[in-house]
């Protein structure tokens, strides 16, 4: 099952690696796990090429944890050598991912702690003709020329704050174990979290699973992409679109976290005012993408937890929109409702002003007025039962006897810390 993942999408031009620097290019990634095992297996994704992709050698190592002459959080492009394996394809150390495909390497023996980290890096002879990626990994990625896959060291390497070519890490697991997905927008993604401290709210989340005996099993998938949107597409394709690829080909999914939405509503009047009647139209249609999501997730047999949509006052959305708030309310009184969801995360409550709750509390803002600081991703994730969690997940399809555990806080309880 998926231990670790994220949502793939084709990199904007600034997000993307020049051409020529992925030509006989080694690229080393560093990925943060939530669950622990004594096998592992990487996953290659070609997703958005054009034409098949060879990757001539992939390798894994731990890499070598440093920080900052203050004590902060720091990745460097080294691994320890005496933890490098070769990955194998059908037994070879090569593999040619077709155009739109992702390719599954071989499992190899090879022990993982929970909340560790691991390096994966490929060489590639010729780049992709269309990459693959994730822009918003708030990790450091590193890359040279030649074939340095096995080597400990990388002198001279480049660096950028981005993931690409790499879509999940699975680990063998007990028969008990399943994988939470959080479907989202850049706030699941971790805009205004601390580059390469993995302290967005689903580590956080992560971190508290593993505190307990009942829930250490679980893992925590990051599929927030920023710019998302529930309708339309984005910096990538919109939520709906991707759902099959980020939620339902999950290995190992057993809840879904929706926490979508926000880009919604704060674009709607981007390009020009609109009516009360068009306001009304947007709710509607989210609240219907949000069923569709929850009839899908059912299918799969996965419960269906919805997260309310967190304030934004004062951002450039209000300016864009000022009466996105009085749409946020609705949505989140539909999200609340029973009858929808399996289960309800109140995100919103959790981190707005009580003085303000169209506003985030000034400590969980990052400055923008939009996207939580990490102590507001802390309280996000803390304000998350961990009860939905630890009994097995209602079975059989939406109306058939599946348990509606919503869970809805007063201000006096997730609010408050």
């Amino acid at each position: 099952m998926g231990t670790w993942a994220s949502s793939q999408q084709i990199p904007e031009p600034r997000n993307a690696l020049p051409v020529d620097d992925l030509r006989d290019a080694t690229v080393r990634q560093v990925f943060h796990l939530s669950i622990g095992g004594s096998t592992l297996r990487v996953r290659l994704s070609n997703t958005f090429g054009t034409q098949p992709l060879h990757f001539t050698s992939v390798h894994i190592a731990r890499p070598i944890a440093t920080t900052t002459p203050a004590g902060g959080p720091m990745v460097g492009p080294d691994v320890d050598a005496a933890t490098d394996r070769a990955l194998t394809f059908n037994g070879a150390a090569d593999v040619v991912v077709p155009a739109g495909a992702e390719y599954l390497s071989d499992p190899i023996d090879y022990a993982v702690t929970p909340l560790s980290s691991l390096a994966v890096s490929f060489h590639l002879g010729e780049p992709p003709v269309g990459e693959t990626g994730h822009p918003g990994s708030r990790e450091t990625t590193f890359y040279v020329h030649g074939d340095k896959t096995g080597a400990a060291e990388l002198p001279d390497a480049k660096q950028i704050e981005h993931w690409y070519q790499v879509s999940g890490i699975d680990v063998e697991a007990p028969p008990q174990a399943g994988a939470i997905v959080a479907l989202g927008d850049s706030i699941t993604d971790g805009h205004g979290a601390t580059t390469n401290a993995n302290d967005r709210w689903t580590d956080v989340l992560a971190e508290r699973l593993q505190g307990s005996a009942a829930t250490k099993n679980l893992s925590v998938l990051n599929m927030g992409t920023g710019g998302n949107r529930l309708l339309n597409d984005g910096l990538g394709p919109n939520a709906l679109a991707r759902f099959g690829r980020d939620v339902i080909a999950q290995n190992g999914a057993r809840y879904l976290i929706v926490f979508e939405g926000v880009n919604d509503l704060g674009t709607l009047m981007r390009d020009s005012p609109v009516t009360a009647a068009a306001h009304a139209a947007l709710v509607a249609r989210m609240e219907d993408a949000y069923q569709q999501m929850i009839e899908r997730a059912h299918a799969h047999e996965i419960e269906a937890i919805g997260a309310t949509i967190t304030p934004f006052g004062g951002s450039a959305y209000t300016k864009l929109d000022p009466d996105a708030e009085a749409d946020r309310q609705a949505v989140n009184a539909w999200i609340r409702a029973a009858g929808h969801f399996d289960a309800v995360v109140d995100f919103d409550v959790a981190v707005h002003d009580p003085q303000q709750p169209d506003r985030l509390l000034a400590a969980d803002d990052c400055g923008d007025h939009l996207h939580p600081s990490p102590a507001g991703y802390r309280a996000m994730a803390e304000a998350i039962p961990l009860a939905l969690f630890s009994q097995p997940p209602a079975s059989g399809p939406a109306g058939s006897g599946r348990d509606q555990r919503g869970v809805h806080h007063s201000a006096g309880e997730a609010g408050s810390r």
